[in-house]
């Protein structure tokens, strides 16, 4: 039978040394966890009963539904063997207005990257008190000007909000801003919250939320699928795991920011996990369509003929029709830079060897994308490599 709940507004020390570009580590980074399955859930908004519209068929006076604001919500949970647990939260949740607005939570952000900056930018004009810290200071101007606090650490950041998210680069830089000296979890205390959506390893992740409970604080890891135009479209995607109370509360500062959030499970890693799996494709894909357009080139094709070919056939992909009339350009602006994707890659043949998984075509994506940063590409977009396989 489905399981009807309540919903709230939104349903969602220590030192990593990364290893060298091609090295695969083989330090256990797999926890006993990951052999938990998770149910799948998903949202709908509640309806009439059996008895109410057994009434309308047959002309009896309408049962009168009362419906209780916020609007409840119906979990239909699967149970099939072998499934897996994962709770998707929709992006259509009512928005706090009015006087609700008096009981937005502060909120810190960490890391003025290409994501940082447009996601904490939206919050701010969400209406959301932000307070921020870079690394380089001057990178948090643009959130200054547009009225958000600048601190001076992240510990800072952590004591004035009572969520606060990271998105920095890679595992080393995430668990020194979590749990450095003068770091987030410095700055924790009881019911704080924390919300990393970097893309890290599973050990990282791990690492960190040890940090951040041990000084009170709760913890969801909440890695992005999506780019640059994605955060400023307030279009992202959550991959989250962890604490479902803090899931559940940061809901509304994700809907800002993204389009959909999936909780996976209470187990840290869940959703590095996942994160890594969809960034292998894409680069998989990325390199393989980069092959392509140069196998054209050297065939005597026009490359637009191609990417005009595939977009009207079953390989379409909104990412081949995006990015390949700038590719055949040689414009490679950075949207997600491909030293980020060369470092998923890393990441995922690290995790796929801890768990006997062998990836033939992520490993060969991988070499590409090492020729690419041999080549001083890793700035560029990743479909810059592109530069890496094309006929010289």
């Amino acid at each position: 039978m489905p399981q009807v709940i309540p919903a709230t507004q939104h349903s969602t020390a220590l030192s990593v040394q990364p290893s060298s570009p091609g090295h695969l580590s083989r330090s256990a980074i797999c926890p006993a966890s990951v052999q938990s399955r998770p149910r799948l859930l998903s949202h709908a908004t509640t309806r009439p009963g059996p008895a109410a519209q057994a009434a309308k068929q047959q002309g009896a006076a309408p049962l009168h539904l009362r419906t209780p604001a916020p609007v409840r919500k119906t979990v239909f949970a699967s149970r099939a063997s072998r499934s897996r647990d994962m709770t998707t939260a929709a992006a259509a949740a009512p928005k706090a207005n009015g006087a609700a607005s008096h009981s937005k939570p502060s909120v810190g952000f960490l890391g003025m990257g290409t994501l940082g900056v447009p996601m904490a930018t939206n919050l701010v004009k969400a209406g959301y008190t932000v307070t921020v810290w870079n690394r380089n200071t001057a990178k948090c101007d643009p959130l200054r000007e547009l009225g958000a606090e600048v601190a001076s650490s992240a510990k800072a950041v952590a004591q004035a909000s009572d969520i606060t998210i990271a998105c920095v680069a890679d595992p080393a830089a995430a668990l020194e801003v979590a749990a450095g000296p003068d770091g987030a979890s410095a700055g924790m205390s009881e019911g704080k919250g924390y919300v990393d959506v970097s893309t890290i390893d599973v050990g990282t992740a791990q690492k960190i939320a040890a940090a951040i409970r041990g000084a009170g604080g709760r913890y969801i890891e909440a890695p992005v699928s999506g780019s640059k135009g994605p955060a400023e479209q307030g279009t992202l995607i959550f991959l989250t795991a962890g604490d479902r109370e803090l899931f559940d509360e940061a809901g509304p500062l994700l809907e800002v920011m993204g389009k959909k959030s999936f909780f996976l499970g209470t187990d840290v890693g869940l959703g590095a996990k996942m994160k890594l799996v969809i960034n292998m494709v894409m680069g998989s894909m990325m390199a393989s369509f980069a092959e392509g357009l140069a196998l054209a080139e050297s065939g005597g094709l026009q490359q637009s003929d191609l990417i005009e070919a595939m977009g009207l056939g079953a390989i379409a992909a909104p990412m081949f029709a995006l990015k390949g009339p700038t590719m055949v350009k040689g414009s490679f602006a950075p949207a997600f830079p491909l030293k980020h994707q060369q470092k998923d890659l890393r990441l995922v043949l690290e995790l796929a060897e801890q768990l006997g998984q062998d990836l033939p075509v992520a490993a060969a994506s991988n070499n590409s994308y090492l020729k690419a940063m041999d080549q001083g590409l890793g700035d560029q977009d990743f479909s810059a490599v592109l530069s890496a396989v094309a006929k010289q």
